[in-house]
């Protein structure tokens, strides 16, 4: 009798523990391999029965605390960077935990774009073995209301996790951790081919007047979805599906009467993309804050890089309000203070003008309103003016783009005196018939460097003797290529047929030719010294 009684206990015992253990639940941040955010007091939450008692234990401290409402959270003191660590949460194990600095990557394709298809991907992937470096995707989800969770998990950077992480996040950390040796962990939630207002809360869109038009473009989404659906999938879904199979037949004619006329078959063309349903529109206002941002918090991070903008090139002076109104409410959200934030300015693109713009607007008029971004405290920017290529948005050169953005972060959030940025314009004072620009972040010197190649892979440009890209404009308002000479911290910018010159602008284009570099090899921000609208 005493031997059958005791392995019913024991298998009712175990029943009533797996019961328990499968009603507590962590924050989806807190996995195996997790790095956890050294240096500030660190919330650890989740969901469990009501009345149930959670206790946490990791570091010497032990923490308890009963669920209301199904949630729970207790808050450990700040720790100190180290690991692997073992933490309890009730009776679920999390093992090989880490404690060091957390980064959010976010942004869209160009953050997206993974180390696969990178510049030197063969030489790099193989060496990409890092075990104080961990990496955390957040899947692809739209959602009208912040979520509170999500599917991601922690894993070890090794090459065959890391292949297909965010590239410019890979060589961001690696770098970060060779020069701090802390432990770093890389949250990649980002979408290609997004705007910043999808990124945004509701809360951060209404905090100014220039973005009502997200707010309302949002609530009408919402009161109409019904029947938005329902007309995507009556209407706008058939009509796409026949022009697609229209256009597909017509290629395959193509490429069989080529065959048959002993001809190349021609390449199959650019079809028309599926439209989004309304119901699952990543280009929503606050759609991907809700459902890849929000799930984070109250999860501590150092800060966050972000890569993104294409999508806004349509209207930079929204985006002058737009993108500050995204950062402020990242940090009111996280509750953290003003964590560092660092993006990166789109890099040169599409074909190389040969006339002048006089426009204020695109991507030059983008790259602007990421500068003036620069204003918000704890902000840093790295130039890629020189890293893309003139037939490819993606351009493969991530670990330059990387290791501008470490360099931000080393300055910004690790203080150290290091020279973190290229050229940044200063001030300008007209001197007779030039104009003095001076400049910021000079480092030991402005110097003429190599101007930017059109395509990764094929030959540089040849290094130019004289500077170029500044353009010099009179009362006339039409801005013509100027000479410029160095100076100092100084560039002097002239033209002989403009005696009274007004204004200068550098790199102003979509793909400049511009080389102007401080002698630590970073190069000049693009910039104008004038307002105009449209040359007015």
């Amino acid at each position: 009798m005493k031997n059958k009684f005791f392995p019913l206990v024991a298998a009712l015992l175990t029943a009533t523990l797996t019961t328990a253990s499968a009603a507590v639940k962590p924050h989806c941040a807190f996995t195996d391999n997790a790095v956890l955010q050294r240096g500030v007091p660190l919330p650890v939450c989740g969901t469990a029965d009501d009345g149930e008692t959670v206790t946490v234990i990791f570091q010497n401290q032990k923490l308890s605390t009963v669920a209301r409402n199904g949630q729970w959270k207790v808050t450990l003191q700040p720790l100190e960077a180290g690991g692997p660590f073992e933490m309890t949460i009730g009776s679920i194990v999390l093992r090989n935990i880490l404690v060091g600095d957390v980064w959010v990557c976010s942004g869209q394709s160009n953050m997206g774009f993974t180390l696969s298809g990178a510049h030197d991907a063969s030489e790099v992937i193989p060496k990409a073995t890092h075990p104080k470096i961990r990496l955390y995707t957040v899947p692809l989800k739209t959602a009208f209301e912040p979520q509170t969770t999500c599917d991601g998990k922690w894993v070890e950077c090794v090459p065959d996790t890391a292949k297909s992480f965010t590239a410019v996040g890979y060589f961001f950390g690696r770098d970060i951790h060779a020069a701090t040796g802390v432990p770093i962990g890389l949250i990649n939630t980002s979408w290609g081919g997004t705007p910043a207002q999808a990124w945004t809360s509701l809360q951060g869109l209404q905090t100014a007047p220039e973005l009502d038009g997200f707010v309302n473009n949002y609530k009408t989404t919402v009161a109409n979805l019904d029947k938005l659906q329902e007309k995507y999938d009556k209407e706008t879904l058939p009509k796409w599906k026949k022009e697609h199979e229209a256009a597909l037949t017509q290629w395959k004619q193509a490429v069989a009467n080529a065959k048959k006329a002993g001809q190349p078959a021609p390449p199959q063309p650019k079809l028309p993309r599926q439209p989004r349903p309304p119901n699952n529109n990543p280009n929503t206002p606050t759609v991907l804050y809700n459902a890849m941002i929000h799930p984070l918090l109250p999860f501590p991070i150092k800060g966050a890089i972000w890569y993104q903008g294409e999508s806004n090139a349509g209207n930079p002076k929204q985006y002058q309000i737009l993108f500050p109104a995204m950062i402020r409410d990242w940090r009111r959200a996280w509750g953290c203070g003003d964590f560092p934030f660092l993006f990166v300015q789109l890099a040169n693109f599409m074909k190389r003008e040969t006339e002048l713009t006089q426009s204020d607007g695109g991507w030059p008029g983008l790259r602007e309103a990421q500068t003036m971004t620069l204003k918000l405290p704890h902000t840093g920017m790295a130039v890629t003016i020189d890293l893309g290529e003139a037939d490819d948005i993606h351009p493969k050169n991530k670990a330059d783009v990387g290791k501008r953005l470490a360099l931000a972060a080393l300055k910004i959030a690790y203080n150290q005196n290091i020279v973190a940025s290229g050229p940044t314009y200063d001030s300008m004072k007209i001197e007779g018939d030039k104009i003095r620009v001076k400049f910021l972040n000079t480092g030991s010197g402005l110097v003429i460097g190599a101007a930017p190649a059109i395509r990764l892979g094929q030959p540089p440009n040849k290094p130019l003797d004289h500077l170029v890209g500044f353009t010099i404009a009179g009362a006339d308002k039409k801005f013509v290529w100027a000479n410029a000479t160095i100076d100092g911290d100084s560039v002097l910018v002239w033209n002989n047929a403009v005696k009274n010159p007004i204004a200068v602008r550098y790199a102003w284009a979509n793909n400049p030719e511009c080389n102007l570099y401080n002698k630590e090899g970073l190069p000049a921000s693009p910039f104008r010294t004038d307002d105009w609208t449209s040359g007015k």
